[in-house]
């Protein structure tokens, strides 16, 4: 039988969930089946090293890559027009916040793409494909510049906690064929955005290894970070992600301090890095919380900290779907997570996780009644250990579109999305 071809593409591959996602759908694909082309836009990022040998890596095109790094460099290296169109982008953006009254938008990222794709390179070249693929948003990329008999975008965001321009998104959404949420809330709050692209929409979950994640939890890493939090008595949570609004680290600092002031022996350690490092470092300034709220920093593999903690927690403001509370939960440690509109899908509260309210007082007193409650950590910890987390036949919803699905294969979650 003759390989299917496959195009992939994203941004670059730095540490974050839409990155270790793809990662994980690339080692679950079936490379006897087929041919997969990735194109990383910047090859930049620390899971670049994580991509299979069996998947094609596109050389970059430097105007591709000037699309994520600093305009003052790609002025210098003489990309005007891409610096330009991302200027235009901004302002249009602070003009859309300003008449919105939005708190935050991502709108700027549609923008960038309206404005700069019609100067880049097409990506034709490759010849056409059976399947491509934009992981990431903004979608025009591969609506303009791919050739393939399929498209597919992805949605890794709520949409109902963040301010786009709908007027102006919907183009790029509907020119793909399928449209993959990674959660039933993510694909609710999208439909809700957009109603007219309901039967586009369809689930797609983050795929995880169980395997990898419990063999990397064991590794050797260098450094004493680790030993410091092995050797710390008394309670040790962990949140790993990207410094940015979403996350709500900052707001975990004010809820540590409350957790010390109930008498809570605790130290808080904090795996990742973005924009917000110095919001959060100024926040354990103010609240005295040196001793207590610890940054790690960026780390290739988290696994071995997240294991060695005792309680894993996701206080954000709103997610589409935290990749690391699966794979906290693979390494059987008790979550804690903020009540956002998706947790639910997530989090069967009591069951295999903690669900606590959605601010720093509620947030606060949940954690606590989880760490006195010794009872409810250890049947937690017990239904982890029996219950499987990974999910690497989900691909087979890629193989039953594109007619490759073995007889007898489970396809009932496939059944919505026959093109």
């Amino acid at each position: 039988m003759e390989k299917k071809r496959i195009f992939i593409a994203i941004q670059y591959l730095e540490i974050g969930g839409a990155e270790q996602s793809l990662i994980g759908m690339l080692h679950a694909l079936d490379y006897d089946k087929y041919d997969v082309d990735l194109f990383v836009y910047r090859h930049h990022g620390e899971l670049m090293n994580s991509i299979p040998k069996t998947v094609r890596l596109l050389p970059e095109i430097s105007s591709y890559a000037a699309l994520t790094k600093p305009i003052k460099e790609i002025m210098r290296h003489g990309h005007v027009c891409v610096a330009m169109g991302r200027m235009l982008a901004k302002w249009r953006s602070k003009r859309f916040i300003k008449r919105s009254h939005a708190k935050e938008s991502i709108a700027i990222f549609q923008y960038v793409a309206d404005y700069v794709t019609p100067i880049l390179p097409s990506l034709k070249r490759y010849g056409e494909y059976d399947l491509a693929i934009s992981y990431l948003i903004p979608h025009n990329i591969v609506r303009d510049k791919v050739l393939a008999r399929k498209k597919w975008a992805w949605i890794h965001t709520d949409y109902s906690f963040v301010e786009i321009d709908n007027v102006d998104e919907l183009p790029a959404w509907s020119a793909y064929d399928r449209i993959a949420a990674v959660s039933e809330d993510v694909a609710k709050a999208f439909i809700e955005k957009f109603p007219e692209l309901k039967e586009k929409v369809f689930v797609f979950e983050n795929i995880l290894s169980e395997n990898e994640v419990r063999e990397r939890a064991s590794y050797a890493v260098e450094g004493d970070d680790l030993s410091l939090i092995k050797d710390f008595e008394g309670i040790r949570l962990c949140s790993v992600g990207r410094f940015s609004y979403p996350k709500a680290f900052d707001r975990a600092v004010e809820i540590c301090k409350l957790l010390t002031k109930m008498g809570v022996k605790l130290r808080w350690y904090l795996i990742g890095y973005g924009g917000e490092e110095e919001k959060i470092r100024q926040a354990i300034r103010t609240h005295g919380m040196e001793e207590h709220f610890i940054i790690l920093g960026k780390k290739v593999n988290p696994y071995p900290y997240i294991n060695a903690c005792d309680v894993y927690v996701q206080p954000s403001r709103y997610e589409g779907k935290a990749v690391t509370v699966r794979e906290a939960q693979i390494l059987c440690k008790p979550v804690v997570i903020t009540e956002y509109a998706t947790a639910h899908s997530q989090v069967a509260h009591g069951v295999d996780g903690v669900i606590v309210p959605n601010d720093v007082e509620g947030a606060a007193q949940g954690i606590f009644e989880l760490i006195k409650d010794s009872g409810l950590r250890e049947r937690i910890i017990s239904y982890l250990e029996g219950h499987h987390y990974g999910n690497e036949g989900e691909v087979r919803i890629i193989d039953q579109v594109l007619g490759i699905a073995k007889k007898g294969e489970n396809t009932k979650k496939c059944e919505n999305i026959e093109c």
